[in-house]
């Protein structure tokens, strides 16, 4: 049984304060009365959110908490105390975020990307907005070109700091967004880059640079430098092209015609733009 997380375990029996539940281990939690469904069978199976309720007891619920164990996610403080801040998580206890892990003072009404881990003394959930600290470049799990699971964390004076894979720490830069974004706003991105210090270059997109062939990457690449745009077209002199981009006007056309059906570049008369979708 994982607490923190969803698990699906057994209905085991029934009594008067709800219904308890069983995993593999036999561990066993209560499932209290408001959260048992209509109907149901013994040994039935059912997913559900386990914690700890005020009394420092396991608890399971059927409500979907907006953050589990682990995770990041934007959330808004609903009130503070002497103690700290608590924010709503969906469920009906709040989660609680001590002072020390308070990045910037919270506000009642505000809203915070936080992480949520376990507390080593309490073994109580609670949340962090101090996320870097929980993220780690020293071993890289992703290389060059692949594509990543991204969260906006927060800006800085070229870009923005973005979560990679929930794992690592990330930046996009100023001229490689061409769209809104928001601390936690959730994309898909590319590992544009990877620079000395296991730094991570991100670009927002859904197409894998290994689904692309060379010549486009290459043009992608170019365009990405150049904040979006190339002055180039299909009527270009074949020289130029060659020296702007190490390639044939044949193949130019070629890898153009690729980005364009894939809705990676607009084209225009005075030459290439990258579209929203990258």
């Amino acid at each position: 049984m994982e607490l923190g997380q969803i698990n699906t375990l057994e209905i085991l029996r029934e009594t008067d304060h709800g219904m308890y539940l069983v995993d593999g281990e036999d561990n066993e939690v209560l499932l209290p009365n408001r959260y048992v469904p209509d109907s149901f069978k013994i040994w039935d199976k059912i997913d559900v959110f386990v914690y700890l309720d005020n009394e420092e007891r396991l608890v399971a619920t059927t409500d979907e908490p907006y953050i589990t164990l682990g995770d990041f996610a934007l959330l808004r403080c609903s009130q503070v105390n002497d103690y700290g801040a608590f924010l709503d998580w969906g469920l009906v206890k709040e989660l609680f975020c001590p002072f020390k892990e308070q990045a910037f003072k919270m506000k009642p009404g505000g809203w915070y990307l936080v992480h949520c881990y376990l507390d080593e003394k309490t073994e109580r959930l609670a949340a962090s907005s101090k996320t870097n600290r929980f993220l780690d470049n020293k071993e890289l799990t992703v290389k060059q070109f692949d594509e990543v699971d991204i969260i906006v964390s927060h800006p800085s004076d070229i870009g923005w700091n973005v979560i990679v894979n929930k794992t690592h720490i990330g930046l996009m830069y100023k001229d490689t967004i061409f769209t809104d974004v928001n601390v936690g706003d959730k994309f898909k991105g590319l590992v544009k880059k990877v620079r000395n210090g296991n730094k991570l270059d991100i670009v927002l997109g859904q197409i894998g640079y290994r689904n692309i062939e060379p010549n486009a990457k290459r043009i992608l690449e170019e365009l990405e430098d150049n904040s979006g745009f190339l002055d180039l077209t299909d009527k270009s002199d074949p020289e130029l092209i060659k020296d702007r981009l190490q390639m044939s006007k044949k193949s130019f056309k070629k890898a153009l015609g690729t980005l364009y059906k894939q809705r990676q570049v607009d084209l225009k008369p005075d030459g290439i733009y990258l579209t929203n979708n990258n």
